[in-house]
């Protein structure tokens, strides 16, 4: 993640897909389907999709025919996402169109006609303002997936994880941003407007068999920690070291708790 804007590079994108694939709540699957016209094709709006590692993973996990539009502010994720081969559970090929712009400025017109709005790893890079954005324009079910939630557990333990977890948190939250307080804001901004929402947790964890995506995220966490709170960078230099050794030789273990968060209009849930 750049540190001054929400963008995310391609290279950990396609690092953590897989782990964010096995994170997802699949018992959120089974409403989901409730809830959508079972004879209507199916219009998927993907904010911030990245990549669309989203969609590659959804599209085979609902019926077609589907068309996915693909938002994200980023034009050179949005060439990538552009590339992808969506199929739906049938075997049917799903249609993909690219929209460029920011969320803050979404609006109920610019979703007319959706079946379902979707997110991964967005809501907590957010302000209140975008997220208040999606609650207003969703007036379909929104399937919000992977939102930090300010729990991180390393094991071994370390006395100085407790230092790096609150200064990341605070990074999170910085401009304004809702960071580890976003599924709260997300569940009271749809539930003023009437939706049902269900949370799922959807933690990563991470062991030996994911020692790069652990050690990328080890790399980013520290970072971010120092840049909230540049007096850790002695210690924190230190720490690294010691717990990417630790990675390198198979000997430790990450759990990032996230929530997944599933909201349907009219109190369906």
């Amino acid at each position: 993640m750049n540190a001054d804007s929400p963008s995310f590079e391609p290279s950990w994108l396609a690092l953590r897909e897989s782990a964010d694939a096995t994170a997802r709540a699949s018992e959120l699957l089974a409403p989901l389907r409730d809830a959508l016209a079972p004879d209507e094709p199916l219009v998927v709006w993907d904010l911030g999709c990245g990549t669309g590692s989203l969609g590659r993973w959804l599209s085979g996990r609902l019926r077609g025919p589907q068309h996915w539009i693909l938002h994200d502010r980023d034009p050179e994720l949005l060439d990538l996402a552009r590339k992808n081969a969506y199929v739906t559970a049938d075997g049917l090929p799903a249609t993909i169109e690219t929209r460029a712009g920011d969320l803050e400025s979404l609006r109920a017109s610019d979703l007319v006609g959706a079946s379902l709005v979707t997110a991964s790893a967005l809501l907590d890079v957010l302000t209140a303002a975008e997220v208040e954005a999606i609650a207003a324009a969703a007036g379909c079910p929104a399937l919000l997936t992977l939102s930090v939630v300010g729990r991180v557990r390393l094991s071994p333990p370390d006395p100085f994880d407790a230092d790096v977890a609150a200064a990341f948190d605070a990074h999170q939250r910085r401009d304004g941003r809702l960071g580890p307080d976003a599924v709260a804001a997300a569940t009271a901004a749809f539930g003023r407007r009437g939706a049902s929402v269900r949370t799922r947790p959807s933690p990563w964890r991470l062991g030996p068999g994911q020692a790069a995506l652990t050690a990328e995220w080890l790399r980013g966490w520290v970072a971010a920690a120092v840049e909230q709170r540049p007096g850790l960078g002695p210690a924190a230099d230190g720490y690294l070291r010691r717990r990417l050794d630790e990675c390198a030789a198979g000997g430790l273990t990450v759990e990032v708790h996230h929530v997944d968060l599933l909201a349907l209009p009219g109190g369906s849930a």
